[in-house]
């Protein structure tokens, strides 16, 4: 992937039966990673508030904290296409909050389109007034976070005849009203099927079965970089395509070894030196001054220079 993914080359994988690549990011360095992996789509959700700032539900963020980390993520992703998340709160109330909201995160967050949780009537109208306003919106249907209070918590969805039908009844409506694609969280693989097949834009599952469009993941859940004493919520859908969790644990305890041993830093990573001449009129000045202590420090560290003993 060269060029930056656009709405048209999406469609275009999409007729093509060709699977669309998102993954899930909050800051620069992960967007750098997304991007330079060729992954078709950066999503910015609001799960930042359970991966980066400990949250135990997603229900706590904030607008601030959703446009910090689209500013983010835009910083390091030139290629893929970026969509951001309408946090909790931001566009329930009526339309012309929706559409404020949504044209936040794209105006100031940089953000090619937005998503947003829910297939009810107040979400599709939300949907067509932000598809009306002119920009891009993704709906998001099955387990939707921030309506785990009525949910009754992370559960998956669509598990008897009736819920099923009616997840595939909102999905309709989400497309009709707008959307140009639509994220299924945790249902049954038949019911990823049936959807998809129902609909005429893109389904992206995450948990989903393996018959959706396209698949989302998070950037910490697939890299396995979360302790797992520190995990809100374990997914059971997700695979670790690797452990880099595991190999931080390891650097970050040889940092404390080696500093506490006086290992680090050695002469290799102590790069700066004051000219030997220079040297020799700072400890004269720090004398002058009375600072004996500090000139034999000094001093001591110009043989540590020379010798590498301590």
């Amino acid at each position: 992937m060269a060029q930056k993914v656009t709405m048209r080359y999406l469609q275009l994988k999409f007729a093509r039966k060709e699977p669309i690549t998102m993954v899930t990011a909050y800051d620069y360095p992960s967007a750098v990673h997304v991007d330079q992996a060729g992954i078709d789509m950066c999503l910015v959700g609001d799960s930042a508030g359970m991966v980066v700032h400990g949250y135990n539900t997603t229900l706590p963020v904030t607008m601030t904290e959703m446009l910090s980390h689209c500013k983010a993520v835009k910083r390091g992703a030139s290629k893929c296409f970026l969509v951001g998340d309408l946090p909790f709160g931001s566009y329930e109330q009526a339309p012309h909050q929706a559409v404020e909201s949504a044209v936040s995160l794209v105006k100031e967050g940089g953000m090619d389109a937005i998503k947003l949780e829910g297939g009810n009537a107040s979400r599709i109208t939300a949907v067509k007034a932000i598809h009306d306003a002119g920009i891009a919106v993704i709906g998001h249907i099955g387990l939707t976070p921030q309506s785990i209070g009525i949910l009754g918590g992370f559960r998956p969805q669509g598990l008897t005849s009736e819920g099923a039908m009616k997840l595939l009844e909102q999905a309709l409506l989400l497309e009709a009203a707008g959307c140009f694609a639509i994220v299924l969280e945790c249902v049954p693989s038949a019911v990823g099927a049936a959807i998809t097949s129902s609909l005429q834009i893109p389904t992206i599952g995450i948990g989903a079965g393996p018959f959706c469009s396209g698949q989302v993941l998070v950037y910490h859940d697939l890299l396995g970089m979360m302790h797992p004493q520190h995990t809100k919520v374990a997914p059971k859908f997700c695979k670790q395509f690797a452990k880099v969790g595991d190999v931080i644990q390891e650097g970050l305890a040889k940092y404390r070894a080696e500093v506490s041993s006086g290992a680090f830093p050695c002469h290799a990573y102590t790069p700066y030196r004051i000219n030997p001449g220079q040297t020799d009129l700072f400890l004269k000045g720090l004398e002058s001054k009375g600072s004996l202590d500090a000139a034999q420090a000094a001093a001591s560290a110009r043989g540590w220079e020379e010798t590498g003993e301590r």
